[in-house]
């Protein structure tokens, strides 16, 4: 695997990291998004620098639609905010899509720079340049590639995540060993989720592994595709969630996705029963299985806006053996039907 990009930054002291930033950049204006998690935890990490002005939105997933982007554009207007301007993300996976995406398009750009606070932030969402917003229900349906001007990740900002947003942020390094590195697919699954894993050594492979892929494959034509492993299925579910205002994070739902579309790579004969079984087993250690579930007709429904999909078929990325993954599968409803069943049928064993 290659280098880390120029733009990327592990350090232990992210004010001054974003100071160096600033002064290379030398904006304007700079204002920095937040909710009200990274309002109260993560922003005095950053009380000594001078006329930061505080944009705050109010956390969730529900929050990532075009009214919450209209209210960011209003504000960076309000500030006199110019195409010298920076804007900084600070915060989680929402923060920094739509944070990214509004940025993107303030007229016609201008540089944001993204501190991720949360696990899953930090080892997926923040990587890549994918930037958007949900739109009628549908997630990420309106969106750009851009990357950030810069990413500065920091581990200290995990000691401020509960126990359940940490799993979350898990389940997308689970899916980059099992897609591309069998190694830390091995190194992951021979331990048990535990609060003192090595963070930065989890944060450095996994971006690690992302950014390589992003590199061969920036705007998803190919290889990229890859990373949506778990979350063909995984975003049906979760948008369901989401609109009948059940409470389900998106490591969660990917966690589910990655059984389900292994079920059904195990179905499909492209991986052996020992990996299988291994997945299943790895992931069912780390996260309860999802009690409630939409139906077969409206996870059909929601798969058909996927943005992966060729004409009606819906496209599926499996794994076809550790650290090994296929995209544009084409897949028949039988075989998303048995999956689902398959997910349902388990009992906990005590």
């Amino acid at each position: 695997m290659n280098s880390f990009p120029a733009n990327i930054y592990f350090t232990e002291d992210p004010q001054q990291t974003l100071k160096n930033c600033l002064a290379q950049f030398n904006p304007d204006k700079v204002a920095i998004l937040v909710d009200e998690n990274s309002f109260n935890y993560c922003l005095p990490f950053f009380a000594d620098i001078e006329n930061l002005q505080v944009i705050e939105i109010e956390s969730g997933e529900k929050n990532k639609i075009i009214d919450t982007c209209s209210f960011i554009w209003e504000q960076l207007t309000a500030m006199g905010s110019t195409r010298k301007s920076v804007l900084i993300n600070l915060g989680g996976g929402v923060i920094g899509d739509m944070g990214g995406f509004a940025a993107a398009t303030y007229k016609r750009g201008i540089r944001f720079i993204n501190i991720p606070t949360t696990l899953l932030s930090q080892v997926d969402a923040s990587i890549g340049g994918k930037l958007g917003i949900d739109f009628n229900g549908l997630k990420n349906h309106i969106g750009v590639f851009q990357d950030p001007d810069a990413i500065i990740l920091c581990q200290n900002f995990l000691k401020t995540l509960p126990i359940r947003q940490l799993k979350s942020g898990f389940a997308e390094a689970i899916k980059h060993g099992l897609i591309y590195d069998e190694s830390y697919w091995q190194e992951i699954r021979e331990k048990p989720f535990a609060l003192n894993l090595d963070w930065n050594l989890l944060l450095e492979k996994s971006v690690m592994i992302k950014s390589d892929v992003v590199k061969k494959d920036p705007h998803e034509k190919g290889l990229r595709k890859i990373l949506n492993f778990g979350h063909t299925l995984g975003h049906a579910i979760e948008t369901w969630h989401l609109e009948t205002h059940r409470d389900l994070l998106h490591g969660e739902a990917v966690a589910a996705g990655m059984i389900l579309e292994a079920q059904m790579a195990y179905e499909l004969k492209l991986i052996e029963k020992k990996h299988f079984e291994d997945i299943i087993s790895y992931i069912d250690s780390v996260f309860e299985r999802i009690a409630t579930f939409p139906t077969f007709e409206r996870i059909k429904s929601l798969l058909s806006q996927d943005k992966k999909n060729q004409g009606a078929m819906v496209m599926f990325s499996l794994i076809n053996g550790p650290g090994s993954c296929l995209f544009d599968i084409v897949v028949n409803d039988d075989d998303i039907l048995n999956a689902i069943q398959f997910y349902q049928s388990y009992k906990t064993k005590n």
